[in-house]
Order: C-alpha cells, then structure tokens, then sequence
C-alpha cells in the first residue's frame, strides 16, 4: 500500500507525536523505579521517530529487525547518524527484548538512566531531519 503525499505527511506527523509522548512516559516509570517499563519506552520513543523518517524517505520496514537494519543501511552507513547513534537505537531493541521477553533479566537504573538523554537527542536529530522538509 503506497501513501499518498497528505497521507504520508500526516502519518509522519502521528509517529513523531507519538515519539514524544512515549518519551514523556519515561519520567514516571523512572520515578517508581519501573525499569522494564522505561526500558520499553525508551526504546518505543526512538522506534516510532525512526518509523517517521523511514516513511519520510519512503523506505519500507516490515518488522522491528527490519526497521533497525534499514535506518542502519540508509542513516547510519551515509554518516547521517554516527555509530553510536545507530548502536543506541540498537542496544533499546535489545534491551526492551531481554527486558520484556527474558524472565531471568533484571534490568535497574544503570540499564536506564544513561540512555535518557542520548533519547531525547536522538529523536530531536529525527524531527529537525523532518521537519525541515515536510512542516
């Protein structure tokens, strides 16, 4: 199914508001020491900001692995985002793996906290990469 342009654009639009609401949830879960549960947002912030510039670009992606190695071969590899940046997003999807699907991980603050504000950069990087071109 191909969007069409107003489709597309708003489509965008959505996943990019739902980048920051999720990130918003981050603080109380941190707040109450719900550390899978941060985890989890932490990683969902950048997945729905990293859906917005595929579709931006019109890239397709049909599952998550899919999702993390396009924005790897298209972002990452023309030096758009550094390595770090790409092993950040990655490192989430491993995280919110073994935090949501692996009953003998225990994740803590230190999985957690280290991670927030390299998030929030991320997704910011998303949306002026956006931004500039369709707002």
């Amino acid at each position: 199914m191909s969007l069409q342009e107003k489709n597309r654009n708003t489509v965008i639009k959505i996943r990019l508001e739902k980048a920051k609401e999720t990130y918003a949830e981050i603080d109380n879960h941190v707040q109450f020491a719900y550390w899978r549960t941060a985890a989890n947002r932490l990683y969902y912030a950048c997945y729905y900001a990293v859906t917005a510039l595929l579709i931006q670009n019109g890239i397709k992606a049909h599952t998550h692995s899919g999702v993390i190695n396009q924005f790897g071969l298209h972002f990452v590899t023309t030096e758009i985002f550094t390595q770090k940046e790409g092993r950040l997003f990655k490192d989430l999807f491993e995280l919110r793996q073994d935090g949501d699907y692996d009953d003998w991980i225990t994740l803590g603050e230190e999985d957690v906290i280290p991670r927030i504000e390299p998030v929030k950069k991320f997704i910011d990087k998303i949306e002026l990469l956006i931004t500039k071109d369709i707002i």
